[in-house]
């Protein structure tokens, strides 16, 4: 099909930003026609469709343009649109925060096009209104397009415009709000009263703007916007910590024993940083001091816990202005719409829950592993898809209990939407051609730490598979709750009993397994201290002189060198072998093992390791 896109063609098109090899940065834009046909097979499958257009930020490394936020010359590359702000951000010197040229800059950005503007046509959609770039244009263009593709079920005017939503104008207005509020009312006239309309805050923005100024100041900015008859949910973009952890002993929350239990994460859903506590400074975050969140002014800490979705939504707003608490509420009502996880999602990294906003891509200057991510396993980071998972068991777990997930008793209202709670990202491209077809995806190496789920919901969880061998021989008393791994394929080619069937993933997953209080408890081997032996209460023999002694083999029987061959994961499931050595070793004496178990190459690795430091 011919490429067009709001009525212009290929030739006259400007060119995506571009890479290394001239490549583009985020892919092409998709042709108008394209997306009409992708929303109409999507409706005829029976699918319900929320369109998400989002701003994608395309300053590349060494550019020239002022940067508002230090007012230095040269922006960060490929930036959040979350950045967006003033010719000079608030806080800034210089900054028109605060003034009716804000308010000018701001209806700039948004532009003047009109709904009328626009003309469905056999390819797409063409325009005719002012020649401008604008945002406006751009939301309108495709509430257009979504209109000739038959409809959508729901549409998003905007994601994430924090540095947008939180401009000032004159008298501590907020224009862009204004703006979107706008915006709405012009794409429910284009997709009628059935769509549903809303606007996906970031998870630090929905809940109000705190200004860092000493000033003492609360807006419920978005409030005007929520409270809107044509905004039908409240959008969050969820991304918020559900850890603290360092794996180091001794540290805060250590007593949870693991960042894979899932009482600890779902503790941390309305609980821990940003509800009960926060770092005042990096000196106290890199100590775990501290900082309970009080409010001594109003008794109302929750006005500053970003994580209190259900005092937010249950409560009145009452915005302050210098510490003084304002009298009449704002506009929201409470309990009166539901609330919608437009975004939620974890990086398969090592300790993602710590900060789960974070990816790495190292085109874009946001990069970044999550806070005290251990980077061993490579230059980049650790792969952990378990992390992903148990985090994605956390939030369904804890959110669809009504227990939390409560129903506003006046409204018949469910807080929070589980139905509509979409996780990033599921990739509509085939795997494992993505991420391993470099040559046409370039973002492929972005895969092994980032958030799609393509290629990791299939794998299982070892405790399942634990619980489900024992269960086949008959064994119903086990505990499985301190059982942390996932088992991408195994398999059990003898006939034998459980015994048999679990020593290659005890061996595998360092797992230990004992009888307790007529349960059979299988457990990860962490290597953490488990309780320290009282010298007093050991026992003496006639045969030693001590209470306690260690032995080792002799080192002619221990091999410096480890093989372990095994099947390949996320490819043609071919035989691999990963191999660890003493770095001193001399010897050629190598100690060979072959699993049935489907591993990534990080993983068999671990597993040599691992094996190699125990001998």
């Amino acid at each position: 099909m011919p490429w067009t896109v709001s009525g212009v063609a290929r030739a006259n098109a400007a060119l995506v930003a571009q890479g290394e090899a001239g490549r583009p940065v985020y892919g092409g834009t998709p042709t108008d026609q394209s997306v009409r046909e992708a929303l109409s097979a999507l409706a005829q499958a029976g699918k319900s469709v929320t369109f998400y257009p989002f701003i994608l930020m395309d300053q590349t490394r060494g550019n020239t343009l002022p940067d508002p936020w230090s007012g230095e010359t040269g922006q960060p590359h490929l930036p959040w649109r979350g950045r967006i702000t003033l010719s000079r951000a608030p806080g800034v010197e210089g900054s028109p925060d605060q003034s009716a040229a804000a308010a000018d800059e701001v209806a700039a950005f948004f532009g003047t096009a009109q709904p009328g503007d626009f003309t469905v046509t056999g390819t797409g959609v063409s325009y005719s209104g002012p020649q401008e770039w604008s945002y406006r244009r751009m939301i309108l263009h495709y509430a257009h397009l979504c209109a000739s593709a038959g409809g959508v079920d729901a549409f998003l005017i905007g994601s994430e415009m924090r540095g947008l939503t939180q401009i000032r104008g004159a008298d501590n207005s907020f224009p862009a709000v204004d703006a979107l509020i706008q915006l709405a009312a012009d794409v429910r006239a284009i997709l009628g009263p059935e769509v549903k309309i809303g606007y996906a805050a970031d998870w630090s923005e929905y809940f109000g703007y705190h200004p860092q100024d000493g000033s003492g100041d609360l807006f419920y900015h978005l409030d005007p916007l929520w409270a809107d008859a044509n905004i039908d949910f409240v959008g969050i973009d969820n991304y918020m910590p559900l850890s603290d952890w360092r794996g180091e002993e001794g540290e805060a929350d250590g007593d949870y024993g693991s960042i894979y239990n899932l009482e600890y994460l779902k503790a941390n859903i309305q609980g821990g940083e940003g509800y009960d506590w926060y770092y005042h400074a990096p000196e106290a975050e890199a100590a775990q001091l501290r900082t309970p969140i009080t409010d001594a002014a109003h008794n109302e800490p929750w006005v500053w816990r970003y994580k209190d979705i259900t005092n937010w939504w249950t409560r009145t707003h009452h915005g302050r202005v210098n510490g003084v608490r304002n009298e009449d509420p704002t506009a929201w009502m409470p309990g009166s719409k539901p609330i919608w996880f437009t975004e939620l999602g974890c990086a398969a990294v090592d300790k993602g829950t710590n900060q789960p906003n974070r990816f790495l891509d190292a085109k874009s200057s946001e990069s970044g592993l999550p806070k005290y991510s251990n980077g061993r396993r490579d230059s980049n980071g650790r792969r952990d898809d378990f992390i992903q998972r148990q985090y994605l068991r956390a939030m369904y777990d804890y959110w669809n209990d009504p227990a939390h997930n409560i129903t506003d008793v006046e409204t018949g209202v469910q807080m929070i939407d589980m139905s509509r709670a979409h996780v990033w990202a599921w990739d509509a491209r085939p795997f494992p051609w993505f991420p391993g077809n470099l040559d046409l995806w370039s973002d492929g190496a972005n895969y092994p730490f980032g958030h799609w789920l393509n290629g990791r919901t299939s794998a299982r969880s070892l405790a399942s598979v634990v619980e489900e061998i024992c269960a086949r021989s008959g064994v119903t008393e086990v505990d499985v709750s301190r059982l942390y791994g996932l088992v991408r394929g195994y398999s059990v080619n003898q006939i034998g009993g459980a015994r048999a069937a679990l020593q290659p993933l005890m061996l595998a997953y360092g797992v230990e397994a004992a009888e307790r209080g007529g349960q059979l408890v299988f457990a990860s081997r962490d290597g953490a201290t488990d309780h320290v032996l009282d010298p007093d209460r050991l026992a003496l023999t006639d045969q030693q002189e001590v209470t306690l002694s260690l032995s080792r083999a002799p080192t002619a029987d221990m091999a410096g060198r480890v093989r372990l061959n095994y099947i390949e994961a996320e490819g043609d499931y071919e035989l691999r072998s990963a191999e660890a050595i003493f770095p001193d070793e001399v010897s050629r004496a190598v100690s060979q093992s072959e699993l049935p178990l489907v591993l990534l190459q990080s993983e068999g690795q671990a597993i040599t390791e691992r094996w190699l430091s125990e001998a």
